[in-house]
């Protein structure tokens, strides 16, 4: 049943409830389970860089700035065929006032022209008028045959092996035979009090413990479209469904493969890992892979306290992995676990992984030349000459914008010989980090979000090399242990600290890069980084999105412009920006998180803790023409729950709901949301399918 937008629910924009540590509207419980209760502690990122300002005006001059701006908005744009385009000329030409867009037509943009929907606070996910839904899988949902119906009482580690898995998150579809596609989805992490009637957090039992390590990792299922609607049914033992969790093997590839700060006495190689964790959103590769990024995995390991060592006590405690016990208490049934019993265990987390959908018999890849943080996602491009370039954002306040470049050139084509040419193209090439630098006076970044002179925030940058191949260009430095140690690297060369960067998406129609910010509640706080242009407010609770630029469309960029597209938050505060766009026309939105792109260029915005007291949601956004900046929430997810995973197909969006019913004081026995199965029942993640009644495109 659809559920349609109520406009009267909610007098007012402004819903908000008592913060949690993270100052959004993300609920302690989340904080715990989530990412280690990361906010409540002091950021990783303790170092002195070279502010924002200081960049400025010991690098580049304005006067470089501004020409470098406007060579930009000049440039043809990676693959496009195009000069000038839209997103190359928002970032180097002034844009007209807002004024210019009175008396707009607010269904104009293909892909958007749907009615928006309010803020509210149901325990739904809710969607416009005319548009209907269904839950394709959810927590616990067999994928093999013989596996038994979920049962909240009877969960077991055996059980939750063979079946979908807990927290999905990213969402990606591939093509089959037919009316038959492939599901890949990650399952970032486990929410135990939700999960477990009677939960004991102080002691769980093994089979608790080992049903969790069952239910992190990554599931692929094969789904049936039903091609008079949107609804996708999964294909329970299809030969190409698979389960990755807790202690399934993994090979570590690329250079740091086998070296000793990577092997273990369970692994003296170095070379085979168990397990991955925290995987948060990903990308799916040209050549038919499936990327997945390894996030907050400093909350699995214990007794870093213990380390008397002080590099390796430095190098923990950069990684945030900090302290005795962990909140899951798995160092008590598996020594790899506790950082005092085997120390090298972290390093094997922390990395992009490839996978082969389509191979039911091939081992995933932890690609450590892709460096080694707290990965939010991984979304490659082809360049213009046939190398790969991923973007990559580092999930932490404070922390770095990153590009890596393939060596090698990609084979196009979907043949055998193609695959295998493709297959290790991630293991060499070249990594970099971003230094952003604004093209305003430091006096007119006021910590507000207002405005500088020129009317946008925006500025040029660049990439840093920090490695290439087995060549370290940090000074005290070995490659391996830039890529093992990446925070450490982009430290010592100054890279710009950011906001949070999250999921980062390439325009496939421009090419221009665009960057969620998710929030950082302690930017400008005593003793952290002030404002600078790129990450303009104090005590950021909303986020922001960058669009960026570079100056070529080949493997050698290694300059860019960028421009801020979004200041998120309540459209009635004038510290917001929506692009040029006027603010009284657009939907509120806060902590943007997962991005996605339409057929139309729209730019698709899924949020995670939504500070201005509304439930998260997924939000459309016009990038090209008058419209630009207009900005449409599309649906609401329940109680508890954030917006994951969206992909917006012609006649389909899915998105994962993640975590429902996560509030502070909720429990197996006492749920704070009854989604999606109804009274009586545990709420489930889940993935939706949502499509439009009339039979009619998405938005159209």
């Amino acid at each position: 049943m659809s559920i349609a937008p109520d406009r009267d629910l909610l007098p007012v924009i402004d819903l908000r409830a008592p913060s949690s540590p993270c100052s959004t509207g993300r609920a302690a419980l989340t904080c715990r389970y989530r990412c280690g209760d990361a906010c409540a502690h002091e950021a990783p990122n303790t170092t002195t860089n070279e502010t924002f300002a200081d960049v400025m005006e010991s690098a580049l001059s304005r006067r470089s700035v501004l020409r470098a701006g406007a060579v930009v908005g000049a440039v043809a744009v990676v693959g496009t065929g195009l000069s000038a385009s839209p997103a190359a000329a928002a970032v180097g030409e002034r844009r007209r006032p807002p004024g210019g867009h009175h008396g707009h037509d607010p269904r104009r943009p293909k892909g958007l022209r749907f009615s928006p929907v309010a803020p509210n606070l149901q325990d739904a996910v809710v969607t416009p008028t005319g548009y209907d839904q269904q839950v394709v899988i959810s927590w616990g949902d067999p994928l093999f045959k013989g596996v038994p119906a979920f049962d909240v009482h009877r969960q077991s580690a055996d059980r939750q092996r063979r079946q979908f898995g807990f927290n999905n998150d990213f969402v990606g579809l591939l093509p089959l035979a037919g009316s038959t596609r492939l599901m890949v989805v990650n399952h970032e992490y486990t929410s135990e009090t939700l999960m477990f009637p009677g939960y004991s957090a102080a002691n769980p039992t093994r089979e608790q413990v080992e049903t969790a390590w069952a239910a992190h990792g990554l599931s692929v299922v094969a789904v049936k479209e039903d091609r008079r609607t949107g609804a996708l049914r999964p294909v329970v033992g299809h030969r190409l469904n698979r389960r990755f969790h807790t202690t399934s093997e993994f090979e570590l590839t690329g250079p740091v493969a086998g070296h000793p700060l990577v092997r273990t006495k369970a692994d003296p190689r170095g070379r085979t890992a168990l397990g991955t964790l925290n995987n948060c959103s990903g990308g799916l590769t040209p050549w038919g892979t499936w990327l997945t990024a390894e996030e907050n995995i400093n909350q699995y390991f214990a007794n870093a306290a213990t380390v008397t060592d002080p590099v390796q006590a430095k190098r923990l405690a950069r990684y945030g992995i900090a302290g005795t016990a962990t909140e899951r208490k798995w160092e008590r049934f598996d020594d790899r676990f506790d950082i005092a019993k085997e120390p090298n265990e972290a390093n094997r987390f922390g990395w992009i992984v490839e996978i082969d959908p389509y191979d039911p018999t091939s081992t995933p890849r932890k690609r450590t030349a892709l460096g080694r943080f707290k990965h939010e996602a991984a979304q490659p491009r082809i360049t213009d000459d046939g190398h790969v370039a991923v973007y990559m954002g580092d999930d932490e306040r404070f922390d770095y914008f990153y590009k890596f470049v393939s060596a090698g050139t990609v084979r196009k084509g979907t043949s055998a010989s193609a695959r295998r040419h493709n297959a290790d193209l991630l293991d060499e090439g070249t990594l970099y980090v971003a230094r952003f630098t604004g093209d305003s006076p430091a006096i007119e970044i006021d910590g507000a979000g207002t405005l500088p002179a020129d009317g946008r925030f925006d500025g040029a940058g660049e990439w840093i090399k920090l490695v290439s191949g087995r060549r370290s260009f940090v000074p005290g430095m070995t490659a391996e242990e830039v890529l093992l140690f990446t925070r450490l690297a982009a430290d010592a060369v100054g890279a710009t600290k950011m906001d949070r960067p999250e999921d980062v998406e390439p325009s496939p129609r421009t090419g221009a890069v665009y960057i969620a910010l998710t929030n950082n509640s302690n930017r400008g706080a005593t003793g952290a980084a002030p404002a600078d242009e790129a990450n303009p407010r104090t005590s950021n609770k909303n986020g922001h999105v960058i669009e960026l630029v570079e100056h070529r469309a080949d493997s050698g960029a290694t300059r860019f412009a960028w421009n801020i597209l979004l200041l998120c938050g309540d459209p009635a505060d004038p510290k917001t920006y929506f692009g040029g766009y006027p603010s009284r026309d657009v939907s509120p939105i806060s902590c943007p998180d997962n991005l996605a792109f339409d057929r139309y260029g729209n730019l698709w915005i899924s949020t995670d803790g939504n500070a201005l007291g509304s439930h998260d949601g997924l939000f459309g956004l016009a990038l090209e023409g008058p419209e630009r900046g207009a900005t449409r929430q599309f649906l609401t997810v329940p109680t508890g729950a954030e917006t994951c995973g969206p992909v917006i197909e012609r006649d389909r969006v899915l998105v994962a709901v993640q975590h429902p019913g996560e509030k502070d004081g909720a429990t197996a026995t006492a749920p704070a949301s009854t989604w999606p199965d109804g009274p009586g029942r545990v709420p489930r993640p889940s993935v939706v399918a949502v499509w439009q009644r009339n039979g009619r495109s998405i938005g159209m």
